[in-house]
Formats: structure tokens, C-alpha cells, sequence
């Protein structure tokens, strides 16, 4: 049996009626289990709950579950606060897509119920880190850095050093650096690879390079990497779309791998295959799960 959570946050960037509704009937089954409720004062979420507010350095010392209401671009913002600091994170999926938060509101008291007795699966994923002249402190992506013009059919010129070694010089409309978390967010709409979570990988990705023989790299999280911008004009560096900022020629970025790690915290039943099924539209129309069981084990009868 795996630990069990007892002081539990609820978290949201996004403010609207269903995000309230869903953090309601949590707080309701939390009362019920006799837990610990603690809200975030940065969360978006308005309730008619009378309960103090609390900050993010508060929610990091005493809470040891935090529930993240939204897409993945709530859980993201969960991550950065909360989960880079070694909170683990549940996610409560209303979006479309959402890879990262696996929960669905239909399924919400059943799964959260098991998740709390310590019925659930524990998923570890690494985030990049940035490091940029002028800048104290190192910045973290849990999906992806970009490194682009800011502006539509404009190309930019970089260089690109993994571990001290010269890879490339490449004029395009940027890069995508990526950690398998962020493979199935921007860097795929690039046409990039979909990368396994437990891959301890590292994807760069050029976007429209001005090339016919440009492929996306596959290269260990613990390389370092080295971009140095070569043209004049406007560049910019993104870090999940949230912090952003402006790059000069001749200015050296640094990406490798962040010390912190994030834990994801899913039902048991998940399953990543499952998810690219559900969410990417794979094998439409496949057999129950009853079937592709008997199927699999035909097949390996057969084999043997």
C-alpha cells in the first residue's frame, strides 16, 4: 500500500463554473474522509467557501497532495508552483486534450476516493531548465523551450552545442527543445516524435528549417545543451508559453536537465497507450478489452 494523502489542496488557473462546481464536491468527499482542505490564495478558483486562503510557500510545507482542476496548461502552472517543490500532483481534467490530467469529472469520487487510501500509480517527469545571461535564477519548462523569431514566416540563425561538441548552424523559424512530457503538446503539432514518458530523452525539434535533410534529435536528458544566436534582430525564448523573454545576437542560452522532478499521481488504471488512444484518435473503433485479451493471448499461443 502506498502512502496515503491527508492534507490536500485544490488547485485551478482558470476561473469558471465548472471548475467551482468540481472543487466543491472535492471539498465535499474531503470533508467526508475527514482530510485536510488548504486553498491556495494564487488559485483562480471562487467558491462560497469561507475557508482562509493560504500562499504557495504555506501550500509547499504542509500540504502533500495537490488536486490541479483544468487542462494541461493548469497543471502546468501547478507544476512550476507546486510540484517542482516536491508536492505531488493529481489532475482533474476539463480540457480537451489532457494528457497530464487523466481524471475525468464522471469518474471524480470513484478515482480521487482510491487515489487518498493510497490505490494509485506514481509517474515521474523531468523538467528542463534555462539558464540566460542577466537572469539570477534558472527557469523551468515541464514540457518544452522555444526559441523562435516572435514573428510569422521570419527566420532566425543559431548554433547548436550538445556537451561541448558543434552539432549544427541552422537557419529556421526556431527550435523546439521538448522532455517527453512536452512530445504530445507543442513539438507535436511540429510533426514531432511521440516520446514515452519513462524514455529519459531529450527531443529538439527545428521548426520550418530552411533545409531538406533537418530531422529531429533524440539525445540523453543529462546532455547539456548550448543554442548561441547568430542574427541580428528579434529572437525570443519561451518556457511552456508562460515566461518569456527577449535574446540578443551572440547571446548563449543553456538548457539541460532541472534538479527538481515532478510527481504525477494517476489511477491505477491509467495507461499511457490508452491515453494516446483517447486523445490522438488512434485505432478507431478498436475491440473491448476482453477481446484484445483473448486476441494477445491467441497470438501467443500460436507463437509458442
Amino acid at each position: 500500500m502506498k502512502k496515503k494523502f491527508k492534507s490536500i489542496a485544490i488547485y485551478s488557473s482558470i476561473s469558471s463554473s465548472k471548475v467551482s462546481q468540481i472543487a466543491l464536491q472535492l471539498e465535499e468527499i474531503i470533508n467526508n474522509l475527514g482530510l485536510k482542505k488548504i486553498t491556495p490564495a494564487s488559485s483562480s478558483i471562487k467558491t462560497n467557501s469561507k475557508l482562509k486562503k493560504h500562499t504557495d510557500k504555506y501550500i509547499i510545507e504542509k500540504a502533500d497532495l495537490v488536486v490541479a482542476i483544468g487542462g494541461d496548461g493548469t497543471l502546468l502552472s501547478c507544476a512550476r508552483k507546486f510540484g517542482s517543490k516536491g508536492i505531488p500532483v493529481l489532475g482533474v481534467n476539463l480540457g480537451q486534450l489532457g494528457f497530464l490530467t487523466d481524471i475525468a469529472p464522471e469518474d471524480l469520487t470513484t478515482s480521487f476516493k482510491e487515489v487518498v487510501n493510497g490505490k494509485y500509480s506514481l509517474d515521474y517527469r523531468s523538467f528542463l531548465s534555462a539558464e540566460l545571461k542577466g537572469l539570477k535564477k534558472k527557469n523551468i519548462a515541464l514540457n518544452e523551450v522555444v526559441i523562435h523569431s516572435g514573428s510569422i514566416a521570419k527566420l532566425i540563425e543559431y548554433e547548436l552545442f550538445i556537451d561541448n561538441c558543434f552539432v549544427y548552424r541552422q537557419k529556421a523559424d526556431g527550435i523546439i527543445i521538448s522532455t517527453p512530457t512536452g512530445s504530445t503538446a507543442y513539438s507535436l503539432s511540429g510533426n514531432g516524435p511521440i516520446v514515452h514518458p519513462n524514455v529519459r530523452a531529450i527531443t529538439l525539434l527545428p521548426m520550418f528549417p530552411h533545409s531538406l535533410n533537418t530531422r529531429p534529435l533524440l539525445i540523453d536528458e543529462d546532455s547539456e545543451i548550448n543554442i548561441k544566436i547568430c542574427n541580428q534582430g528579434s529572437v525570443n525564448i519561451s518556457l511552456d508559453s508562460h515566461n518569456k523573454y527577449k535574446l540578443r545576437q551572440g547571446e548563449f542560452v543553456t538548457l539541460s536537465k532541472a534538479e527538481s522532478k515532478l510527481t504525477l499521481i494517476h489511477p491505477k488504471e491509467h495507461d499511457f497507450y490508452s491515453a494516446c488512444r483517447n486523445k490522438l484518435g488512434w485505432s478507431l473503433g478498436i475491440p473491448s478489452k476482453k477481446h484484445r485479451s483473448v486476441s494477445y493471448t491467441h497470438l501467443r499461443a500460436h507463437e509458442t
